[in-house]
């Protein structure tokens, strides 16, 4: 952030009551609304806000002990001798009237973007291609929400000449104070599209909504193509007073009009002046965003000539973090070509979540057009590297290595990449996770291939911010006090364990749950402390379990007793109190203790000093049926039952968990204090409620290998099951059953997608292979290719086999190369 204000001035703009102590802090450089982006605070004020997921208010605490001082809330905590407290109803449209105000002391030209998509893609080229003329101020990432738009105006600066932010809405009147807080002076519509749909009356009011952003604009941007965009820009008797500004494919009377001259040369025709640009994209969707852009900075007065060689320099935009296997055992960040300030601060953030590797080195080249002097930049960001524990820092770049001195530990800097490529000795990485941040200048993929394993082309990705989303609605569905507990075994449903309880972790999960001791030792290896539930303990693993600190499910006598004698044979020295978790047979009669063993059961727990029940659990049998809703009920008044009794016994608290991902969503009423929840993460769900609420966070993908022609009355594959009916062309792909492509998906049972277009499975699926008919599709080989994804899901493919998601998700073999990435 870059302002200063006292905590007077905040409570004067925020309508504060002022507690605590008002002297605790002279001013506030720096807002904060996450405890776990914590730096230092002794110039931060702490937005406590309230979401459904969560609610800051449970975490002063812990940031009084680190130093903050200064905090925006909606109740004040029990003790406030320590800081000043500004009480006020609203700690989000406080925080948005804060933003307001900063705004207001700024007379820069400000550019709004809104639309259905391509929001950030334009933010980012307008970047690019603007940032030799302004030094600009723009959103991070996609900060275009209710918090998201506030937080990127307060970065505002003196030092800035222009602005771009992003706007993006849900739910009709949220704009009005989006509007309030960017107050643009030029608007860019980009396009209407399908989301959220389900929030608005139709096409026609989701337009209208996002439009008043520009109320107040001098200028508005947009496609005369867009029909009903276009249609209700020029039909606003207000608008008419406005600079109303369009380009389009089809209508010569737009300002800017484009004609496709030859591949990715086009002919635009510019209030009179007539030139040709080549592009360095040929998809419509980036075709759309370049026209966005090229029109923009024609009316901000950038020359045609300038325009044309600035656009030849665009680079796509990574609109992720990528986490993928490196060699010797490294793990690989990858954000290249996001080289500014916020996406570094969100990158080393995303980086220090990673708990899996011995030590965390970053690669960085110079940060680019900040907006802020060398030295209060790499200061800042040599504090962020001190905080999050880098043992090795590496920087690319004359400015970077200008200010060495400023970091401390390992580092070493070199002027560029080349210097750093000839220089380090790159196979000396080991055992580490590695962070890539680079300008595209510095050309960072040369680096990342050097240092990325080697593997299968058919890849697992794993969207983790859709992850975290999931999660964060089933909270909302959840009491306040209930418990989570996630589901990460059978490699987290094949997603990869680690990895998964890295981001749940960070997400303030409260427990793990694994199938075997062994998969539960692996992630305390990885660096994962928090406590496991081990659901199939096998005795003869007890001794790692109570090494490992793991907790066992006890589902029988005899497994509790060969778990007693374990412990108290145990050669671990001091041991301490160890946990268990007690299984309740409600119904389905695979594992568990009865009622009628409940007095047996507390009579030999209460014998046991050394051992506590920390939970008491069941599984219903059919969740998501309603069907069977009764005997859910009559499973659920057992289950009570059995953990009554155990409480009168034992006269210790214990957790009670009795739903899972369908439960939680149908059977509320059953959360008791805490919850399974496991496919749910995955954006897999059982009721209505959730549609539209839950987002896919799988994708499996491969490439064509080969593409060949096939005469009519040849066969392709084993066993010549697919006979050509006619002359055809095929495309083999490297997947087969070996990587969890089933063997029943064979002679046109499966399908994949490529280019968006459906391909059939013909003959039998190989081992390593399977060939798709792509005959009259315009494809090449190398394309890529969909197994499944956000369109045809794991869901999708499970109906075609007859089976359910879990049985996809497990059978995706190790092999094929998980990719994690976060938005």
């Amino acid at each position: 952030m870059h302002f200063k204000y006292s905590v007077s001035q905040l409570a004067q703009i925020t309508g504060a009551e002022v507690f605590g102590q008002p002297d605790a802090i002279d001013f506030v450089e720096d807002v904060l609304i996450d405890s776990r982006k914590f730096i230092s605070g002794s110039r931060s004020v702490f937005v406590a806000l309230k979401t459904s997921a969560n609610d800051g208010h449970l975490f002063i605490q812990g940031l009084i002990d680190k130093g903050v001082r200064c905090f925006l809330v909606s109740t004040l905590p029990e003790n406030i001798e320590t800081g000043v407290y500004l009480l006020v109803k609203d700690t989000l449209k406080s925080l948005q009237k804060i933003s307001i105000f900063h705004r207001k002391q700024f007379e820069i030209p400000v550019i709004g973007i809104t639309g259905s998509n391509g929001k950030t893609i334009v933010k980012e080229w307008l970047f690019q291609v603007l940032s030799d003329s302004y030094h600009i101020v723009r959103s991070p990432k996609s900060y275009n929400s209710q918090i998201g738009v506030p937080l990127s105006v307060l970065q505002l600066n003196p030092e800035a000449d222009l602005a771009i932010f992003e706007a993006g809405i849900s739910m009709p009147d949220e704009m009005d104070y989006l509007q309030q807080i960017i107050l643009p002076d030029i608007g860019i519509f980009t396009n209407i599209g399908h989301a959220h749909d389900e929030n608005f009356i139709d096409k026609r009011q989701k337009i209208n909504e996002k439009i008043q952003l520009f109320k107040k604009s001098k200028q508005i941007i947009f496609c005369r193509d867009h029909g009903e965009i276009s249609e209700r820009i020029l039909s606003i008797e207000a608008f008419r007073y406005k600079k109303l500004t369009s380009w389009s494919l089809r209508n010569r009377t737009a300002d800017l009009f484009i004609e496709i001259s030859d591949n990715q040369r086009y002919k635009c025709t510019y209030r009179g002046q007539i030139f040709e640009i080549e592009l360095p994209f040929s998809d419509s969707a980036s075709l759309e965003n370049i026209f966005h852009v090229i029109l923009t900075s024609l009316e901000l007065g950038i020359s045609i000539e300038d325009l044309k060689s600035r656009i030849q320099r665009l680079s796509p935009v990574a609109m992720r973090l990528e986490l993928k296997a490196g060699i010797n055992n490294c793990t690989i960040i990858n954000d290249v070509y996001n080289s500014d300030l916020n996406s570094i601060l969100i990158a080393i953030d995303f980086l220090a979540q990673q708990k899996n590797a011995n030590s965390r080195t970053v690669i960085m080249s110079d940060i680019m057009q900040s907006g802020m002097n060398e030295y209060t930049l790499y200061k800042r960001v040599a504090e962020w590297i001190k905080k999050n524990d880098i043992a090795i820092f590496i920087g690319i770049g004359k400015a970077i290595r200008r200010q060495q001195a400023l970091f401390e530990g390992e580092k070493y800097f070199y002027d560029t990449t080349e210097e750093f490529l000839s220089s380090f000795p790159i196979s000396g990485f080991s055992n580490q996770t590695i962070l890539l941040k680079g300008a595209r200048v510095f050309e960072f993929e040369r680096i990342s291939n050097l240092l990325q394993q080697k593997a299968h082309q058919t890849v697992m990705e794993i969207n983790l911010t859709a992850l975290v989303s999931n999660l964060n609605f089933f909270k909302s569905q959840l009491s306040a006090d209930t418990k989570i507990m996630a589901m990460v075994k059978a490699f987290s449903y094949g997603s990869g364990s680690f990895e998964i309880a890295n981001v749940l972790k960070y997400h303030n999960v409260n427990y793990l749950a694994v199938a075997y001791t062994d998969e539960g030792v692996e992630l305390r290896k990885s660096g994962i402390a928090m406590p496991i539930m081990v659901m199939n303990p096998d005795e003869n693993a007890f001794d790692m379990m109570i090494l490992h600190d793991l907790e066992p499910e006890i589902y029988s006598m005899s497994v509790l007793k060969k778990y007693i004698q374990a412990v108290q044979n145990s050669l671990i020295p001091e041991i301490k109190k160890v946990g268990i978790h007690i299984k309740i047979d409600s119904g389905m009669h695979r594992l568990g203790f009865g009622l009628e063993e409940m007095d047996e059961l507390s009579e030999i727990l209460k014998k046991e000093s050394q051992i506590e029940v920390r939970s008491v659990f069941s599984h219903l049998v059919a969740s998501d049926r309603e069907e069977f809703d009764d005997f859910t009920k009559m499973q659920a008044d057992y289950f009570t039952q059995c953990a009554d009794f155990l409480q009168n016994k034992l006269q210790n608290s214990f957790y009670r968990h009795l739903l899972n991902s369908s439960g939680i969503c149908r059977f509320p009423e059953y959360q008791f204090n805490m919850v399974r929840l496991g496919i749910g993460l995955y954006g897999f769900g059982t009721c209505t409620s959730e549609s539209g609420c839950l987002r896919n966070a799988l994708k499996l993908k491969s490439i064509i290998s080969q593409i060949k022609k096939v005469p009519k009355g040849e066969s392709v594959g084993y066993n010549r099951s697919f006979i050509a009916n006619c002359d055809m062309v095929s495309a083999t792909i490297p997947i087969g059953y070996a990587d969890g492509f089933d063997r029943k998906l064979g002679n046109g049972v499966g399908k994949v997608f490529i280019k968006g277009a459906e391909a059939k499975v013909i003959g039998d699926v190989c081992m390593d292979m399977v060939m798709v008919d792509v005959t009259g599709l315009d494809v090449s080989e190398g394309d890529e290719v969909v197994i499944f994804d956000d369109n045809f899901t794991v869901k999708d493919m499970a109906a075609l086999l007859k089976t359910i998601p879990y049985e996809v998700m497990t059978s995706i073999s190790s092999r094929v190369k998980r990719v994690y990435y976060q938005e």
